[in-house]
């Protein structure tokens, strides 16, 4: 476990700006971003200068913070910290780079420029200094510099002198590999790479000499503060997917939270206000200060938006006193269900004037197609998508994973999030059709049984486990086959779309079995309505049925339909990224739990399939 220490690393802020998804997704906070000039490390919201505040009140209590931000302007660090100059080869961290910059240049080139962040060049040489390639990274989440110094010396077997001034070389034919990029330093060290991707090499090297010089120096570089780690780190490339892995929560904006009265008191100065004072205060003070104080806000904030006193301290009250929802898990049953009723229609706006949420329930009997319960479709929606944390080597699920970092401190009540606002269509299945479906199949089960095998030995199984059942692979196979069909028929790419599924049983606490099917991506108007225009009862069916004819063949079967485990830790089964896999934004699953075979039967067993009849 690692144990905090009071050092604090310096933080060079230099201001870059992507877009508001890619700092929430996979450049956000603790993310390397490569940009034409350096390469960054995105810091940590402390440290963000604008934002833009985004209110989803169920979303904020469920995960224990008081509203969401989108970025404005995002501050990032310098790491790696280690450059080298093409040409002389010099390689040393930035700091010293600075100190010679500091030292030669002209002062009114200082003064405009003092971080030397405009010109990132070797003074003697004028070449633009190359980052270093590689870092290290543990399983704790820390990320540092490769140990450059250390590493060439205990290689040589000499001890580390008092100046090391390295020089950093690759080979004249560039096909050497590791070999071929050495490392020397001014007192006669010399070494190569080779070894140093080798996942043990830093322990074997301290138990050469019996030493802890290689440990993880427990490097938080998007923050302020290190940490005593002792495990021994990994050696990755810069841009290695296993570096950082985001965790990232979205809900679904719903009713009663969706109503329009609430975005109209969101949008108030006298609301900001009112934020601005909750924020300072202490946290075991909040709620007696907002009982106290809730009355001359009612006021206020009616006297600026125009609405009744009433309206307004019922929605105040729901924001900050309500106890429902308190920091539950927003991937629990519970949390979903209250989506799941909103989008069925079981639930609906007290005031009926819809801001966000607009849901259009459709005649069963238009639609034609066997076993659907009901088609909603929703001509509104509001996602928002909130980053917590991220994990690096090894994705986690939650944060109560080891290796979960947390990308804020405790006392900010504020995540880092983007909003879109869109369309969906949600179809909700018989619950008894599939009851029997699985009955009458025993091969059904035994489909099921061997993913849920598969995972149960993986990397997530073990430290999450989970029953994947039947009716969950149908459903997530089914709703990737109809995302890429909608997306042809639409004219939505399929980044563009993304799914939700709904799949619980009574004794989990509510019995789900739905997808919900939605554009993730859109202006602050939304979108323009083909999504819904092709869940109409004179388009749906049939490109429903096209999705489930398209999925008989793949231009990999037989291989890809006989498969008895393909993808990631073999979580698939008849499916592959020529059938039934999607971009990865589009998946809540990360492309895992496919099986056309559920869906249109196997070449033996056609009728395993849960919709052969439509073939």
């Amino acid at each position: 476990m690692a144990e905090q220490v009071k050092e604090k690393v310096d933080l060079n802020r230099v201001t870059h700006s992507v877009r508001a998804a890619q700092a929430v997704l996979q450049y956000g906070v603790g993310a390397m971003v490569d940009f034409p000039d350096q390469t960054l490390i995105t810091a940590a919201p402390e440290y963000w200068n604008d934002t833009v505040k985004i209110y989803d009140d169920r979303f904020a209590k469920a995960l224990g913070v008081d509203y969401f931000a989108v970025p404005a302007d995002i501050s990032y660090a310098r790491f790696p910290e280690w450059y080298f100059c093409p040409k002389c080869r010099k390689f040393q961290p930035i700091a010293l780079w600075i100190s010679e910059y500091k030292k030669k240049v002209k002062a009114k080139t200082l003064e405009s420029d003092e971080h030397m962040v405009k010109h990132m060049q070797c003074l003697d040489c004028h070449q633009d200094l190359v980052v270093a390639r590689i870092v290290t990274v543990c399983e704790h989440g820390h990320i540092n510099d490769f140990p450059w110094v250390k590493w060439v010396h205990k290689q040589s077997k000499k001890p580390i002198c008092g100046y090391p001034s390295l020089k950093f070389k690759t080979g004249a034919s560039g096909t050497e590999g590791l070999e071929g990029l050495s490392i020397s330093c001014s007192c006669g060290a010399s070494t190569t790479l080779k070894g140093a991707f080798d996942k043990d090499r830093f322990e074997k090297l301290d138990k050469e000499t019996d030493a802890s010089d290689f440990r993880c120096e427990g490097g938080h570089p998007h923050k302020h503060t290190k940490e005593r780690c002792t495990c021994y780190p990994r050696t990755v490339q810069r841009g290695s997917s296993s570096v950082y892995f985001p965790v990232v929560y979205s809900s679904l904006v719903i009713p009663p939270y969706a109503d329009k009265l609430n975005a109209r008191i969101e949008k108030s100065k006298a609301f900001a206000d009112c934020i601005t004072v909750i924020e300072d205060e202490d946290p075991d003070d909040r709620i007696d200060t907002i009982k106290k104080r809730l009355p001359k806000w009612v006021e206020k904030i009616a006297l600026e938006i125009g609405a009744a006193k009433s309206d307004i301290e019922r929605v105040l009250s729901r924001k900050w006193l309500d106890e429902g929802n308190v920091e539950i898990d927003v991937t629990s049953v519970k949390y979903r269900a209250e989506e799941y009723e909103a989008l069925s229609g079981e639930v609906s706006a007290p005031s009926g004037v819809i801001g966000d949420f607009s849901r259009e329930g459709m005649p069963r009997d238009d639609y034609k197609l066997p076993y659907i319960k009901s088609v909603s479709l929703i001509d509104k929606v509001r996602v928002v998508n909130a980053l917590i944390g991220f994990s690096r080597i090894n994705p986690v699920m939650s944060k109560n994973d080891a290796g979960f970092v947390h990308i804020k401190e405790t006392d900010t009540r504020w995540y880092p999030a983007y909003e879109v606002r869109g369309e969906g269509i949600f179809i909700e299945f018989e619950q008894s059709d599939i009851d029997e479906w699985i009955l009458n199949n025993p091969s059904v089960m035994e489909r099921a049984k061997r993913i849920s095998d598969n995972y149960a030995v993986s990397f997530m199984g073990q430290n999450h486990p989970r029953s994947i059942t039947p009716k969950f692979v149908m459903l997530h196979t089914l709703s990737h086959l109809l995302i890429k069909q909608l997306s042809f028929e639409c004219g939505y790419s399929i980044a563009s779309l993304s799914e939700r599924i709904y799949c619980a049983e009574e004794t989990d606490g509510k019995q789900m079995t739905g997808i919900f099917i939605y554009t993730a991506s859109g202006d602050s108007e939304g979108t323009l309505g083909g999504l819904v225009r092709q869940g109409r009862p004179d388009a749906f069916p049939r490109i429903f049925r096209k999705a489930v004819v398209n999925a008989q063949t793949c231009s990999n079967d037989p291989v890809c339909i006989l498969s008895h485990g393909q993808g990631r830790e073999s979580l698939n089964l008849a499916a592959c990224h020529a059938c039934a896999l999607l971009p990865e934004t589009c998946c809540e699953e990360r492309n895992g739990f496919l099986d056309r075979g559920l869906i249109v039967g196997m070449y033996e067993d056609k009728g395993i399939g849960f919709y052969n009849e439509l073939l």
